[in-house]
């Protein structure tokens, strides 16, 4: 278990902030007291979400922000700097997603997924993790997906490639930050009503679609409240359908079983 941070006066620095998870975290966060400086590549969604929770009485700037580019991510921690004098706390939480049958999809899918999924991660470590381990002491939460987990989405493959590595580097990097007193938390939603559906590019036919695990759906806000739970208790691991730990517990006892019977279900 990681260190609990509490929010209460903590400041704290969203990407993807605009809408879906990422605003309802930020909502969370600032109704439990935190600073917020929400980022996202929409301006005017950046707006609407300061707004709003400014209009609550939090204390709130944002930017807009392309995490493909270190030097944005730069501006947003040095705007969170200048406006509130430290940051506590750093959500990782950009994704796009790429469909398509996987012996189609070309180069393209892949390295605008991997750029903005994953590589987004690895230039924020960068430029926000010196800080936090400065000062010794501050949380990290980088959003995968239950797709990091289970590996069903053959008709997103991108996807699942950078979700996977994300719960790979969360994983070394808690192992790593904790002892500095940082600490990580892998965010792991499920079926999540948002507007995902922005974020996705279409290559070609799908053909067959994955037959899903039926995990329940939940609102953003149930996540948000959820990502600010961990952080408070110092949780690594956040599901938000419990039936992900089943099927983790399943696929670990007798692998050969579980995939086979994926394959099954299939036909």
């Amino acid at each position: 278990m990681s260190k609990p941070l509490d929010l209460n006066g903590a400041v704290t620095v969203l990407t993807g902030a605009g809408s879906g998870i990422g605003r309802a975290t930020a909502l969370a966060f600032a109704q439990r007291g935190a600073s917020v400086v929400v980022s996202d590549l929409s301006e005017q969604r950046v707006t609407e979400v300061v707004e709003r929770i400014g209009s609550l009485g939090g204390r709130v700037i944002g930017l807009p922000v392309d995490v493909t580019t270190e030097a944005e991510l730069e501006k947003l921690r040095d705007a969170a700097l200048e406006r509130f004098g430290r940051i506590d706390l750093v959500m990782n939480n950009v994704g796009v997603l790429a469909i398509g049958a996987p012996e189609t999809l070309p180069d393209e899918a892949w390295t605008r997924t991997i750029d903005v999924n994953l590589f987004s991660v690895a230039r924020s470590n960068r430029v926000f993790l010196p800080g936090l381990i400065a000062q010794g002491s501050g949380h990290v939460i980088n959003t995968a997906s239950a797709s990091g987990l289970l590996g069903y989405g053959f008709d997103r493959l991108p996807y699942v490639a950078s979700k996977h590595a994300i719960v790979g580097m969360s994983e070394a990097l808690a192992t790593y930050l904790g002892p500095k007193g940082v600490g990580v938390t892998c965010l792991c939603p499920s079926g999540v009503i948002t507007n995902i559906l922005e974020g996705i590019t279409a290559y070609g036919e799908v053909g067959v679609t994955p037959v899903a695990p039926a995990h329940q759906i939940v609102t953003a806000e149930d996540v948000g409240n959820l990502a600010a739970d961990a952080v408070e208790a110092g949780r690594f691991l956040v599901v938000t359908a419990p039936e992900v730990n089943d099927s983790l517990l399943e696929r670990a006892s007798d692998i050969e079983a579980y995939i086979q019977a994926s394959i099954e279900a299939q036909g």
